[in-house]
C-alpha cells in the first residue's frame, strides 16, 4: 500500500514518522485537497481534522486512544484517512454486520479513490455468515418434522450457490438474517470438519480468511473478535500477529459484545442443533448400525423438558441464578433435567464412538456430545468465582456464566501482548508498538469516559472528547412535559401515546419513539394504532417486522409525506436506540418514554452493582446514571443527523428536571434549546410543519 505522490511520507531524509503521517494527514482534509476535490459536499471541519491529527500521532508512534466524536464529526473518514495513509497493515472492527458492509463496500473504496491509493481489502465475518457447501449437501436430510416448509428456501439457496464467488449469505436477496435455515446451510466451531471436509478446498470460509491474509486492510466485528479470543478458532490467531494497526468502531458495544463470548453458555438451541444433525449423519452414514432416531430423540426431549421447567413464557427473561440453579425452579427437577441430559448426551457419546472411524462427520459429532456434556456438569456445579450466572428464557433456553467485563482480558490479552505478538519479520528491527484507536459517539459522560474505559481496561489510554459541530441551540429543542405522570404509573403510556400522537398528526408522521421496556413498546403502539386507523398515517411498530423493513417502510412513508401523503410513526426499543440514520425530513420528533436506566433486576446489573458497593462506592453514581447518561445519548443522536436538519427531542420523564441527578443527565444531552411548556411545544411543532401542508387538517380520514 503506497502513500499519494504528494505525500510528505515519501520525502527524502529522517523524517519524524509521527509528524509526516500528521502533515499528510492536514493536506488530505485541507480546503482543497483530495476529499474536497473528491465530494462537492466536503467542507473542513475543525473537530475532524483534530481526531484525525490524534489518529495519526498513535498509528505512527504506537499507543492506546479512546476517542469520543459527537455526531456530526465525520468520525469515520477522521479514522481511515491516517490508517490508510500510514501504509501499515490495518484490522477495522465495528459493532455490526450491516456496519461492516458499509466500510467495505462503501466507505473504504471511496476514501481509497480519493487518495488514489491501491488499498487491498477484504471482508471477514464469522462462520455463521458463510455457506458451508457440505452442510449444503446434507440440508434436506436433516429437515426435522416441523421444518420441512424450509425446503423451498434450501433450493433457492442450491440455485444461488452456484453462481456466489464469495458464499456471504448477506448477498442472497430475501433471505432474513434470522431465517431458521442458516443453521442448516452453515457451519459452527462444533461441527465444521476442517481439513477432513470433502469441500474443504471450496470452502468459503477459508477463502475469506486467506483474502484476510494477503489484505492491506481487513473489515472484522466486535463479535467475530471476541469471539477468537475466546476459542483462538475464527481465523483472527493468524491475522492479528501480522497487524500493526487496530480501530475499534462503535467502541461503546464492546464489553457487552466481549463478555457474550469470554463466559461459557449452554443453550436448547445449540442442543436441537446437535440432535438434528446426530440424525441426519446418523440415517446418512451408517443407517442400521445404531439406533440414531432413539439417541437423537433422547436429546431433543431432554433439551425439550430443560426448556418446560421454566414455564410457558416466550417473552425474553433474565432470571437469577441463586446459588445452585435460576430463581424460582424447583431443585429437584432442575437436578432431574440436567440428569437426564447429561445421560442423553452420554448415550449419544457412546454411539457415536462405535462408529468414528467410519467418517470425519461422527468424530466432529463425539467430539460436540463430549462438550455438552461437560457445560453440562459445569452447570450442575457453582459458578466460577468472579463471574455471574442467569437464564435467558424465551422460546428457547440460555444458561449463562459470564465475567462481570472485558477489562482483565482486554490488559492481558490485548495490550499486554502488542509488544510478543509482532509480526516476525519486524522483530528485529525498530518499529513501534501496536495501535489501538477506540472509538464511538458516545463513551461516558465525564472526561476520562469512565463508563467505557473502567470495564474495558482502558484507564491508561490517551482521551480525546470532540464535540459535534451542530448547531444545536438553532437545529434543535427540547421538550420535557410538566404535567406528564410519573413513568410507574399505569397511565404513562397512553400519556406518551398522547404526545407522540400530537406530533405525528401535526407533521404526518415523521416521529419516532423510544421505549425502555416492552410493555411500554406494545402500550403505546397500540394506542398509536388506534388514534390513527382509518387514516393515511402508518404505525409501524418494532417485532411486527424485520428492522430492515421497518426503516425502509419508515423512509418511504415519510418521503411521500412530504407531499400530503402517507406518513410514518414508528415505535421501537432496543437496537433502535442506536445505529439508525434518517437525516432530513424523513424524522423530526424523537419521544423517548422515560429516562434509560438499566434494568434492576438484571443478573448481569445486579451483581455489578454489588461490586461497586463492596468497594465503597455508589451503584447508583457510578453505574446507573453513567449508564442512562450514555443510552440518552445515543437515543438523543438519532433526531440531528446533518447540519441542515432541524427537530425536536422530547422525553416524557419529569425526573430529568425535578430530580438531582437531572443535571448530570441533561449536561451529557446536545446542547438543544429548552422548550417551558405545551404551548412552546406546539408552537415548535409548527414550525417543523412542511410549508405545503401549513394549511388545512393534517390527517385525513
Amino acid at each position: 500500500m503506497n502513500s499519494p505522490d504528494d505525500s510528505p511520507l515519501e520525502s527524502g531524509g529522517a523524517v519524524d514518522p509521527v509528524q509526516s503521517l500528521q502533515e499528510a494527514v492536514s493536506a488530505v482534509f485541507a480546503p482543497h485537497g483530495p476529499l474536497a476535490e473528491a465530494a462537492d459536499t466536503f467542507c473542513p471541519r475543525e473537530g475532524q481534522t483534530r481526531m484525525a491529527q490524534a489518529v495519526a500521532r498513535v498509528v505512527a508512534g504506537g499507543g492506546v486512544l479512546v476517542a469520543e466524536a459527537a455526531t456530526g464529526v465525520g468520525k469515520t473518514f477522521a479514522y481511515l484517512v491516517p490508517a490508510l495513509l500510514s501504509g501499515e497493515r490495518v484490522l477495522l472492527s465495528t459493532a455490526t454486520k450491516t456496519l461492516q458492509d458499509q466500510l467495505f463496500g462503501r466507505d473504504l473504496p471511496s476514501l481509497a479513490r480519493s487518495l488514489n491509493l491501491p488499498v487491498r481489502m477484504a471482508l471477514l465475518k464469522g462462520r455463521g455468515s458463510y455457506l458451508c457447501l457440505h452442510r449444503l449437501e446434507a440440508a434436506p436430510q436433516a429437515l426435522g418434522t416441523y421444518e420441512r416448509g424450509l425446503q423451498h428456501a434450501i433450493s433457492k439457496i442450491e440455485r444461488w450457490a452456484q453462481t456466489t464467488r464469495t458464499g456471504d449469505l448477506a448477498e442472497l436477496p430475501g433471505l432474513h438474517e434470522n431465517s431458521p435455515v442458516i443453521p442448516l446451510v452453515t457451519s459452527t466451531r462444533e461441527n465444521c470438519l476442517g481439513a477432513e471436509c470433502p469441500k474443504w478446498r471450496a470452502c468459503h470460509v477459508n477463502l475469506a480468511r486467506r483474502e484476510a491474509m494477503a489484505a492491506d486492510v481487513v473489515v472484522v466485528n466486535h463479535h467475530l473478535f471476541f469471539a477468537d479470543l475466546a476459542i483462538r478458532e475464527s481465523g483472527m490467531a493468524e491475522l492479528l500477529p501480522t497487524v500493526r494497526v487496530v480501530i475499534f468502531d462503535e467502541a461503546h458495544q464492546l464489553n457487552e459484545t466481549g463478555i457474550q463470548f469470554l463466559g461459557q453458555h449452554l443453550g436448547t438451541a445449540q442442543l436441537l442443533d446437535f440432535s438434528r444433525d446426530l440424525l441426519a449423519v446418523g440415517l446418512q452414514q451408517a443407517r442400521g448400525l445404531v439406533d440414531w432416531s432413539l439417541l437423537s430423540n433422547g436429546v431433543e426431549i431432554a433439551a425439550r423438558d430443560l426448556r418446560m421447567i421454566f414455564g410457558s413464557n416466550r417473552g425474553s427473561t433474565r432470571l437469577r441464578w441463586v446459588d445452585e440453579m435460576p430463581e424460582g425452579i424447583e431443585p429437584r427437577e432442575w437436578r432431574q433435567s440436567l440428569g437426564k441430559l447429561g445421560e442423553a448426551l452420554l448415550q449419544a457419546a457412546e454411539g457415536l464412538d462405535k462408529v468414528s472411524e467410519l467418517a470425519p462427520d461422527f468424530v466432529r459429532l463425539h467430539e460436540r456430545a463430549v462438550l455438552l456434556c461437560e457445560k453440562v456438569a459445569r452447570f450442575a456445579g457453582e459458578c466460577e468465582a468472579g463471574a455471574v450466572r442467569w437464564a435467558d428464557v424465551g422460546s428457547q433456553l440460555r444458561l449463562m456464566e459470564s465475567p462481570l467485563d472485558i477489562a482483565d482480558v482486554v490488559r492481558t490479552r490485548l495490550l499486554g501482548s502488542s509488544e510478543t505478538e509482532q509480526a516476525p519479520e519486524a522483530a528485529s528491527e525498530a518499529v513501534p508498538s501496536r495501535a489501538w484507536v477506540f472509538v464511538s459517539a458516545t463513551l461516558g459522560d465525564d472526561p476520562n469516559l469512565t463508563w467505557f474505559t473502567g470495564p474495558c481496561g482502558l484507564s491508561e489510554a490517551e482521551i480525546l472528547r470532540v464535540g459535534s459541530p451542530f448547531d444545536y441551540a438553532r437545529q434543535a429543542a427540547l421538550y420535557v412535559p410538566r404535567q406528564i405522570v410519573k413513568p410507574n404509573d399505569p397511565a404513562h403510556g397512553a400519556q406518551v401515546a398522547r404526545i407522540a400522537g400530537d406530533a405525528v398528526e401535526r407533521l404526518r408522521g415523521r416521529t419516532l419513539v423510544l421505549t425502555t421496556t416492552l410493555r411500554a413498546l406494545r402500550t403505546i403502539g397500540e394506542k398509536l394504532s388506534e388514534r390513527f386507523k382509518g387514516t393515511h398515517v402508518e404505525v409501524l411498530v418494532q417485532g411486527e417486522l424485520p428492522k430492515r423493513v421497518l426503516m425502509d417502510r419508515f423512509r418511504a412513508a415519510n418521503s411521500a409525506s412530504s407531499s400530503g401523503q402517507g406518513g410514518a410513526v414508528l415505535v421501537a426499543s432496543a437496537s433502535f436506540w442506536e445505529g439508525v440514520d434518517l437525516p432530513g425530513d424523513t424524522l423530526q420528533v424523537v419521544v423517548i418514554d422515560k429516562l434509560p436506566f438499566p434494568p434492576p433486576g438484571d443478573p448481569l446489573v445486579e451483581a455489578r452493582c454489588r461490586r461497586i458497593e463492596a468497594e465503597g462506592r455508589s451503584a447508583f453514581a457510578d453505574y446507573s446514571i453513567p449508564e442512562a447518561a450514555v443510552a440518552l445519548k445515543q437515543g438523543a443522536g438519532r433526531l440531528i443527523r446533518r447540519e441542515t436538519d432541524t427537530g425536536m427531542l422530547v422525553i416524557c420523564d419529569t425526573r430529568l428536571t425535578s430530580m438531582g441527578y437531572g443535571k448530570r443527565l441533561l449536561a451529557a444531552l446536545p446542547p438543544m434549546r429548552r422548550l417551558a411548556d405545551e404551548a412552546a411545544f406546539q408552537e415548535t411543532l409548527q414550525t417543523l410543519v412542511k410549508p405545503d401542508l401549513q394549511e388545512g387538517v393534517m390527517i385525513d380520514a
